[in-house]
């Protein structure tokens, strides 16, 4: 019976290593740099917005899970800068802002690095 009991466990413990291994992996990149055009590149603390928000389609409804997604958007036509930075990051910043909770930037130059 301890046997068992000791293969169940080491079994658990196992698939449990695994589960947590795929959940961390498919979080994607900690930080992403996003193109910025002249205004310099925007990096993005794509972890602390994950941990923060909790729900990726907050963001993911918008911008498909994929490398340079955004770049690819504005290439096609399908998104501008400004609809990048004004319609989602800003308007979300503010929002967290107006309930009293921690807040990201809220004006170009404080995201842009050149």
């Amino acid at each position: 019976m301890k046997r068992i009991l000791l293969g169940i466990a080491l079994l658990m413990a196992v698939v449990g290593a695994f589960t947590a291994t795929g959940t961390a992996a498919n979080r994607g990149p900690a930080e992403i740099d996003i193109f910025g055009g002249s205004r310099g590149k925007v990096p993005f603390p794509h972890a602390r917005h994950q941990d923060r928000l909790g729900d990726c389609n907050v963001c993911h409804s918008v911008f498909p899970q994929e490398t340079d997604a955004i770049q690819t958007m504005k290439a096609s036509g399908a998104l501008t800068s400004k609809q990048v930075m004004n319609a989602q990051c800003i308007k979300c910043h503010k929002a967290e802002k107006r309930a009293g909770k921690p807040f990201g930037p809220l004006t170009c130059n404080t995201c842009h690095v050149r």
